[in-house]
């Protein structure tokens, strides 16, 4: 599972991004409203997390804004504003959930399952090229049916260029894809996950490349 987290409180932040990790969940994390509104049209996810009091507004205010771009991944409001008000005024706002703080970590991740479920976007699908296949879901790479072991950021370049098969995938749409805002991001360190990435893919025996777009990105496609 793959979620955005718009929440602007550093330390909640970092509490749930390691507790939601460690359930092998991928968290990509935002604290204004306008990088939320950025990740969510770039990035594909299960499940948007959002809080209400964001430093540059409302966040209510931006479900219809995301719905008017056709973002359909379900939206589970996370706040300390836990009325009986609130919730209805989130729920009526368009939020497909609420859950107010304090709460359980476990009721947390119970809601995420269950929004995950209804949800339909696009990583309920299962991806494949030549003889790679990734499955979102559980967030596994296989070649020819055998699993491949791809660090965190690994993995999502893999699913970055594999969603856009036969695409050039810009550097700037991996860096967004990979990175969060609070990552601190070397010039090279893109390059270096793709290298990576190429010698356990050749390891393996894929039948697909990573092509190198000169001062542009990458494209993946069957080998020639």
């Amino acid at each position: 599972m793959r979620i955005l987290l718009f929440e602007d409180e550093r330390e909640m932040a970092a509490a749930l991004i390691e507790a939601l990790s460690r359930r092998d969940i991928i968290v990509d994390h935002v604290r204004t409203i306008a990088d939320a509104e950025l990740m969510a049209r770039v990035g594909t996810y299960d499940v948007l997390v959002l809080d209400r009091r964001l430093p540059d507004g409302e966040g209510l205010d931006l479900i219809p804004v995301l719905r008017f771009q056709k973002i359909t991944a379900p939206i589970l409001m996370l706040t300390a504003l836990g009325g009986v008000d609130h919730r209805v005024e989130g729920l009526d706002g368009g939020a497909d959930d609420y859950l107010s703080k304090p709460f359980a970590i476990e009721e947390l991740l119970a809601r995420l399952r269950a929004l995950q479920r209804r949800s339909p976007t696009v990583s309920a699908e299962r991806f494949s090229l030549g003889n790679l296949t990734l499955d979102p879901r559980s967030n596994e790479v296989a070649v020819a049916g055998d699993f491949i072991d791809l660090a965190r950021r690994e993995y999502l370049v893999v699913e970055t260029l594999i969603r856009r098969a036969n695409r050039i995938v810009t550097r700037s749409m991996l860096v967004d894809a990979v990175y969060t805002i609070d990552d601190q991001i070397e010039s090279n360190a893109l390059d270096v996950h793709v290298s990576r990435i190429r010698r356990k893919l050749g390891s393996a025996g894929a039948s697909v490349e990573i092509r190198a777009v000169r001062n542009i990105g990458y494209l993946l496609r069957v080998s020639t």
